[in-house]
């Protein structure tokens, strides 16, 4: 029960943080949220949509939970799991944070083609291209750790099969369009999510 609660807790700061104050930030900044409509066809919505199903799962794990309606995974009901479950979501809360930070005004949810953004390719953005999404998926293994029921687990599977969706059909082929042969190199020395590792070829 508190390792459920506990989740719920973390799932709020990190939807406070890495969505509502960095939000309100963009707005100061730019004038603009940084928050972009889902357009597109069918991969774009399935990409988009996917990534909040995703993440209503997610959330739905530790609530299910607290209400008997799931139990953890007998394999993964130890305590010594769930502390470092919460150590990896903190880790992946400020990762989060510092990877938004770190792409500045370009920062956006979404994608919008009729906009081009800098290019960001320095500091955590040199070392793997897709930082916020890595942040993400630390995040998610980490609450997936903290309640390890199964809803927990296909929600973490959700998260990181969407993402990869609208990173490959969405994201990289505006930014192909948008910079180029920039981008090109970019995407052929700079892993997508781990250094080294999704070079573009």
């Amino acid at each position: 029960m508190i390792a459920a609660a506990v989740a719920l807790v973390l799932f709020a700061i990190f939807g406070v943080l890495g969505f509502g104050w960095r939000s309100w930030l963009q707005y100061r900044r730019t004038g603009s949220t940084g928050f972009r409509r889902v357009k597109g066809g069918p991969i774009h919505w399935l990409a988009g949509g996917g990534f909040v199903f995703a993440l209503l799962v997610a959330v739905s794990a530790p609530i299910l939970q607290l209400c008997n309606v799931v139990a953890p995974l007998a394999a993964l009901s130890f305590a010594w799991i769930q502390v470092a479950g919460i150590a990896i979501a903190v880790a992946g809360i400020a990762a989060t944070v510092y990877a938004q930070l770190a792409m500045g005004d370009s920062w956006r949810i979404g994608v919008d083609e009729r906009e081009t953004t800098t290019l960001v390719r320095t500091g955590v953005f040199g070392q793997v291209r897709n930082p916020i999404y890595t942040a993400m998926f630390a995040f998610g293994f980490g609450i997936a750790l903290v309640t390890p029921n199964l809803v927990g687990c296909a929600g973490f599977i959700l998260l990181i099969a969407t993402v990869e969706l609208q990173v490959r059909r969405v994201e990289e082929p505006h930014l192909l369009r948008a910079h180029g042969d920039a981008y090109r190199a970019y995407a052929a020395s700079v892993g997508r999510f781990v250094p080294g590792v999704g070079l573009m070829r």
